[in-house]
């Protein structure tokens, strides 16, 4: 059961450093506080070992990225590192070009990461060297579906055994993996594609659960995706008729706010692998 660690959010209330972009910047701060933790957003390198001595986690994200945000998330990244504080990495658009594949490289060498979220195109270019990525955005035939689980299951394992980072591939199957098990997570909904930033909340979130629930890093991040994937099914169903993708925006927030214990535990779909 997964409940207890929403619960655990909003008893520690613990403080997120995000390092993120500009587009979803103010989304992941509204989802961090609707789960029950706190927000801040600092990105200059003179200030962010400062900052993240003063938080519980760190969020990094490599969207809209620039040489200077990568000396910085370094920075923060180190410092954390050296307090013991779990740090998330979300490696948008990995693929897209060389300076993110050369800077996602310098992150991975130079940070110890508690988690890794992206969706398949990003992760199996971390893993594997390339992938279909167009965007930040997974391509059409790079699609978590069922006749690949098996195999996506198998790259996440050992990307995990790698990296020492639980790994959390994201689509309409999510999966979220150590080096020894995965769970493929079955909740959310299509239109949650139709929000930009929807997965760079999910990956605040994580930062959240899983600064909270160290002691268990696997079960709080497959209880954050759940988490994330029911909201995104509480809010369409909540849509009027003439609500489009901003008011889905807004409702899925709502959930996560509103969300209890127990309708977690009732609405997580997920099954072991």
């Amino acid at each position: 059961m997964l409940g207890h660690l929403l619960d655990n959010v909003r008893n520690k209330n613990p403080m997120i450093h995000c390092i993120t972009n500009y587009v979803s910047i103010n989304d992941c701060a509204n989802i961090l506080l609707a789960c029950g933790a706190s927000p801040i957003m600092a990105d200059d390198e003179e200030e962010a070992a400062e900052v993240t001595s003063s938080c519980d986690g760190l969020y990094l994200n490599m969207g809209m990225l620039s040489n200077r945000k990568v000396s910085s998330m370094l920075t923060a990244g180190r410092k954390a590192n050296e307090l013991g504080h779990p740090v998330v990495l979300d490696p948008v658009g990995v693929g897209v070009s060389a300076l993110r594949r050369q800077s996602v490289k310098q992150l991975l060498s130079g940070i110890s990461f508690c988690a890794i979220r992206g969706n398949l195109s990003e992760i199996r270019t971390i893993a594997c060297g390339s992938g279909n990525t167009k965007g930040v955005d997974a391509g059409t035939a790079d699609r978590v579906t069922e006749a690949e689980l098996d195999d996506i299951t198998a790259m996440a394992k050992d990307l995990s055994k790698e990296t020492k980072a639980v790994i959390v591939v994201t689509g309409a199957i999510d999966i979220v993996a150590d080096d020894k098990t995965a769970y493929c997570i079955r909740n959310g909904h299509p239109m949650m594609r139709m929000v930009s930033g929807t997965g760079c909340q999910l990956s605040a979130l994580l930062a959240a659960y899983i600064t909270a629930g160290q002691e268990n890093k696997l079960s709080a991040a497959v209880a954050a995706v759940c988490a994330m994937g029911y909201a995104g099914e509480t809010a369409y169903k909540r849509l009027a008729e003439t609500d489009g993708n901003a008011a889905y925006r807004d409702r899925i927030i709502d959930a996560v706010f509103n969300m209890s214990a127990q309708e977690l535990d009732k609405g997580a779909v997920y099954e072991m692998r």
